[in-house]
């Protein structure tokens, strides 16, 4: 009984050290710049949990995790983390307390907002940038700002990044995700960028029934790191360049307008600094009531560009309500990051959305964060400054600090004079 107990709380003090030493950033609130380590040694104690189920879970041996998990839970969860592709609901069921836990999901910051039907976002039509006509190109330079400053989201069509090219990409994403989960978990492509669920949750609100391949820009060039994924190192080494070609030309319009030079942000993020993002949402079979697919947050990058499919499930905060975006075969979908809202003093809006879980069908989507170095000072442009100075490593580092300490990222509110 002794070896049982010290083995069961060797785990429980190895579980809590993984959950609480990760820090995740954006399309995901924290779920970015990861321990490269932490996914494997997530896969490992899972392999010592399933095989130790029985005693875990028996009524004369210490509970595994500080909350007991529902009785009806225990039956299954064994073979749910066998099945189950990566093992979300091992994860989410060690987070749920009781029984009679809250299921209504709430935001990050604690507040309950009623959901509304779908709406569309601004659409804007980027080949009016290159018209003959003047008032046509300050038309749309308008849109792009107005959009930006009001919803802090907004679509964009005729962005030269041709369809062949996005179906290429979700070709591949999907090939990627079909693989094994232990094969996932341990192949070592790029580094180990592969990301699932929310390590860091304390809650079962603050869990993503989701997972992900983080991926650093830096290391697309690098051949060796692929290993048998050549055709997806091809897909992403066109895929990214016209990426970021598109947030340059949104960014320079943006920072015009708050009367920088046009070359402001791009001197700023380069190709290296910034990252691509495979999200992958596996049908759940918990109620979108009760689980996230992503979890509300903001991004802590200057712009997102998301390319998703035609699933949907992506919502924004406009107005204190939740709005559902309808998913457009043609658009990309634009946000702005904390940074933007931070250099322009509020001009720009970060703005809260999250994914809800789906449990009929699976979703995919891809997201490219343009990001600056750690040591861009963020400072904003005009007028006193609503936030004091900070570099974007500081405020990684702040979020992270958040992350451990309550769970979730608390953001720019940590910087305001």
């Amino acid at each position: 009984m002794a070896c049982e107990r010290e083995f069961q709380m060797a785990v429980h003090l190895t579980f809590v050290m993984i959950w609480t030493a990760m820090f995740v950033l954006s399309d995901c609130p924290y779920q970015d710049f990861l321990d490269h380590s932490v996914s494997i040694l997530q896969f490992n104690h899972i392999n010592a949990i399933t095989n130790s189920i029985p005693n875990t879970f028996s009524s004369t041996s210490p509970p595994l995790l500080e909350h007991p998990t529902p009785p009806l839970f225990h039956s299954q969860l064994g073979a749910t983390m066998i099945d189950s592709n990566p093992p979300l609901m091992q994860h989410y069921g060690a987070l749920v307390k009781n029984p009679g836990e809250a299921k209504q999901a709430k935001s990050f910051n604690g507040q309950n907002h009623p959901s509304v039907d779908a709406c569309d976002l601004p659409l804007i039509d980027l080949s009016g940038l290159k018209s003959s006509n003047e008032r046509e190109r300050m038309a749309c330079t308008a849109a792009i700002c107005k959009a930006a400053s009001e919803w802090g989201f907004f679509q964009v069509v005729n962005h030269g990044i041709s369809h062949d090219l996005l179906s290429k990409m979700r070709e591949e994403q999907v090939k990627l995700f079909e693989v094994p989960f232990e094969k996932k978990v341990t192949c070592g492509l790029l580094n180990n960028p592969y990301r699932w669920g929310t390590p860091t949750a304390t809650r079962s609100n603050h869990f993503s029934w989701s997972e992900a391949f983080h991926i650093p820009l830096t290391m697309i060039s690098e051949a060796a790191s692929w290993g048998e994924f050549s055709s997806l190192r091809e897909a992403i080494n066109e895929f990214a360049p016209a990426m970021l070609e598109v947030s340059r030309l949104l960014a320079s319009i943006l920072a015009q307008n708050l009367g920088y030079p046009k070359d402001a942000v791009e001197k700023l993020c380069d190709a290296g600094t910034c990252f691509l993002r495979l999200n992958h949402y596996p049908c759940c079979p918990k109620s979108k009531e009760e689980i996230y697919g992503l979890v509300p947050h903001t991004d802590s990058d200057f712009l997102t560009i998301l390319c998703q499919d035609q699933v949907g499930g992506l919502q924004l905060m406009k107005d204190s309500k939740w709005v559902a975006v309808k998913p457009n075969p043609d658009a990309l979908i634009i946000n702005i990051g904390d940074l933007f809202q931070a250099w322009s003093n509020d001009e720009y809006k970060s703005v809260e959305h999250k994914v809800v879980a789906n449990d009929k069908m699976e979703r995919h989507s891809i997201a490219y964060f343009l990001c600056p170095s750690y040591s861009t000072v963020i400072n904003g442009c005009k007028g006193p400054s609503v936030y004091r100075k900070f570099t974007f490593g500081e405020y990684r580092h702040q979020i992270q600090e958040d992350v451990k300490k309550i769970g979730h990222k608390i953001g720019l509110s940590r910087f305001l004079l």
